[in-house]
C-alpha cells in the first residue's frame, strides 16, 4: 500500500470556536490568528493506494461546493476543487477512486464529494465508480439533524449518497466493501456516531482530535456536541494508539498531516516525529 496525503480547499475559520473554552492566550500561541481572529485550517484526507487493488480515499475536505457568499461565509479560500487537483498530482483522478470513507457528513468533510458550484446548476456528486461508506449511526443523525448542528450538513447530499446506489452503511468494526483491511471505531463527543477509520498502522482522527493541538485532552472544538464525554473519548483513543503505536492523520492541522502519539513525565498526551505530509509511504 501507498499512503498519500491529499490537500483539499482549506479555510479560515473563528479561532475561539475552534479552540472552545481555551482563551486567546493560549491558543494564538500555537496558531496566530489574523485581524478577523481566524486561524488557517486545512481539508487533508488521506489517500490509500493498492488497498487490496484499490484506490481508497478517506474523506473528500469541503471542496468548492458553496456559492461565492457562502464560500466567503465559511471561511473557504479557493474557489477551484483543490482536491482534484490534489489526486491529479498523486496520478489519479475522482473517476480512479473505488472507495470514499467519510468519518461523517458535515460539509468540511463531505462537500468534496461535489462538482464545484456552477451558477444555475444543481449539485452533482462525483467519485462515479466509488463506493460511499457511511457509518449508519451517523446516517440516521443526517437525516434528522439536531438544530444545533443543522447548518453542518449539505440538505441536498443524503439523497444524492442514497440514489447513487453505491452507499453502503456501516454497523461495525468493518465494512463490506473494504474487508479486514481496514478497521472502524467509534466517537459521540463532536457528533452522533463519527467513524474513525484505522488502515496500514494509520488512523484517521477526523474531528475527535482535528490537529495536533487537540491531542491535549482539555481543548475541545465550540462545534462539539458533547465536549465532557469528547474528553473521555479521546483519552482512551489516545491510550489505545499509543499502547499500539498507531500514527495519528489529522485532516484540519494546516502544517502536520502525520504524527506519533507521546506522552510527557506528568502524564500529558503530545506529539512526536510530526511529518507535514504524505507522498507515497509505502506500509505493508
Amino acid at each position: 500500500m501507498q499512503l498519500w496525503s491529499i490537500t483539499g480547499n482549506s479555510q479560515r475559520l473563528d479561532g475561539g470556536a475552534m479552540f472552545g473554552n481555551a482563551p486567546r492566550a493560549l491558543w494564538s500561541r500555537w496558531i496566530a490568528p489574523d485581524a478577523q481572529n481566524r486561524i488557517p485550517l486545512a481539508c487533508r484526507c488521506l489517500l490509500v493506494k493498492d488497498l487490496d487493488g484499490r484506490n481508497v480515499l478517506f474523506e473528500a475536505g469541503i471542496g468548492a461546493f458553496f456559492e461565492p457568499a457562502l464560500r466567503e461565509r465559511y471561511g473557504v479560500v479557493e474557489d477551484r476543487h483543490v482536491l482534484l487537483d490534489s489526486l491529479a498530482a498523486a496520478g489519479l483522478s475522482h473517476e480512479d477512486i473505488d472507495a470514499v470513507v467519510l468519518s461523517h457528513l458535515h460539509f468540511d468533510h463531505a462537500g468534496g464529494l461535489l462538482a464545484a458550484w456552477e451558477e444555475g446548476q444543481p449539485p452533482r456528486l462525483l467519485f462515479p465508480n466509488a463506493t460511499y461508506v457511511v457509518g449508519a449511526e451517523h446516517w440516521r443523525r443526517a437525516q434528522q439533524p439536531h438544530p444545533r448542528d443543522r447548518a453542518s450538513f449539505i440538505p441536498e447530499l443524503q439523497a444524492l449518497l442514497a440514489d447513487s446506489g453505491r452507499l453502503e452503511l456501516v454497523e461495525g468494526a468493518y465494512a463490506k466493501t473494504l474487508g479486514d483491511a481496514v478497521r472502524f471505531s467509534y466517537s459521540d463527543g463532536h457528533t452522533p456516531g463519527l467513524m474513525l477509520a484505522e488502515v496500514a498502522g494509520v488512523v484517521f482522527c477526523a474531528d475527535l482530535i482535528p490537529g495536533r493541538f487537540w491531542v491535549h485532552l482539555p481543548i475541545t472544538m465550540g462545534y462539539d456536541r458533547y465536549p465532557e464525554a469528547l474528553i473521555d473519548e479521546k483519552r482512551a483513543f489516545l491510550d489505545d494508539k499509543l499502547a499500539r503505536g498507531i500514527e495519528l492523520f489529522f485532516t484540519h492541522d494546516h502544517d502536520c498531516a502525520l504524527a506519533r502519539v507521546a506522552r510527557d513525565d506528568k502524564g500529558r498526551y503530545g506529539t512526536a516525529d510530526e511529518l507535514r505530509e504524505l507522498a507515497g509511504m509505502v506500509r505493508a
